[in-house]
């Protein structure tokens, strides 16, 4: 009777999430195909289910697209407007845009990660992401690419310019290496093999 009470309970753990997210969705679906169910019976003279649905997504992608076009250029006109006349803010702003979007924008820059040999000696390595291999429009000259070491426990990190040869990539997904270094070595990840940077 126990071992029976234990698999009802087990049951119960599998089907009662899958039951209350069902109810959920049915509720929220309902509720918003209830909003503009009058204005549709006003309209068509009749109510199909799942009409406000699919009016109300309709609508919210059209504010979307407005919100895109006709008031996100003048906020960005102005806000450049504001920038050109502050230069300190314009550097502070670009350099948070440009971190932001390496993270997260259609350039993303932390996409490759990199274990960097700091001491030849004790054999000493640290990990980060290669951000640049080409710095000779910065006046570096000689093979050194840009890696930025992110801080673990912390939102911060330090950018460093190292020998290429000290590089070797992370076959890895950026994103588990971001949260081994963030975890301090905490979090696992699995690696297929490094390489050197060429």
């Amino acid at each position: 009777m126990k071992k029976l009470g234990t698999y009802f309970l087990q049951g119960l753990l599998y089907i009662a999430p899958l039951g209350i997210t069902v109810v959920i969705l049915y509720n929220l679906l309902k509720f918003l195909d209830g909003l503009l169910k009058p204005y549709v019976i006003d309209i068509i003279g009749y109510h199909i289910p799942g009409i406000g649905l699919v009016a109300i997504l309709i609508l919210v992608t059209l504010l979307g697209y407005m919100g895109q076009t006709i008031i996100a250029k003048p906020v960005k006109s102005t806000v450049g407007k504001i920038l050109e006349r502050a230069p300190i803010l314009k550097v502070i702003y670009s350099s948070l845009k440009d971190l932001f979007s390496g993270f997260v924008g259609k350039d993303r820059k932390f996409n490759q990660p990199v274990l960097v040999k700091v001491n030849a000696v004790s054999e000493l390595e640290k990990m980060g992401f290669l951000t640049q291999k080409d710095l000779s429009n910065i006046g570096v000259e000689g093979k050194k690419a840009a890696v930025y070491f992110p801080h673990s426990y912390n939102f911060s990190g330090e950018l460093f310019i190292v020998p290429c040869e000290n590089i070797k990539k992370i076959n890895g997904s950026p994103t588990e290496v971001m949260k081994f270094i963030v975890s301090g070595g905490v979090t696992t990840f699995t690696v297929n093999q490094k390489k050197e940077i060429s």
